[in-house]
């Protein structure tokens, strides 16, 4: 049997408060069938509610480096080995599906190039063993250059893998 001390001290300070003009009330708190005293609307001697069990812990996935790494900012090249420029962007749909990335494309360091949305099955990237190969995307610099310019807020049109242009839908 499990001692009942530390209950009998919270049924006899949660008494005190209640009730600190009556004596006995402490003295019941005491008693060694004592029952805690009765909160909010439930009634004295009534059963109590089963304590609700704790939530499971969250998952934990580890990820190890040669398995994983991040894709903004890697540069992409075509088939050719042209600079086709650099991902800036992922899109995702509603259920957490990866559909198109975001090429800044063109220009020089910067200035005068274009967010081109192309389609995520037009990029391949490169064996865990070449961390530093370059992600390949199957399009010529022709076909990217004539794609329309990817802007927040306007209707999204991305460039397929067979160079066909394409609403991006849901």
């Amino acid at each position: 049997m499990r001692d009942k001390k530390p209950l009998r001290i919270v049924a006899a300070l949660t008494a005190l408060a209640l009730s600190a003009s009556s004596p006995c009330a402490i003295d019941a708190a005491f008693s060694e069938d004592a029952q805690p005293p009765a909160v909010g609307n439930q009634p004295a001697g009534s059963p109590r509610s089963a304590p609700q069990p704790a939530p499971p812990p969250a998952a934990v996935t580890i990820l190890n480096d040669h398995e994983v790494e991040g894709i903004l900012g890697r540069e992409v090249v075509s088939s050719a080995g042209e600079n086709m420029g650099r991902i800036v962007d992922v899109l995702v749909d509603r259920s957490g599906q990866v559909r198109a990335a975001i090429i800044d494309f063109g220009g020089f360091l910067g200035v005068g190039s274009r967010k081109i949305a192309v389609d995520w099955s037009a990029l391949h990237f490169p064996p865990p063993a070449k961390p530093d190969a370059k992600i390949t995307l199957e399009l010529t610099r022709d076909q990217v250059k004539a794609a329309p310019e990817y802007q927040e807020g306007k209707p999204i049109v991305v460039l397929g893998a067979l160079g066909k242009l394409e609403p991006l839908s849901e």
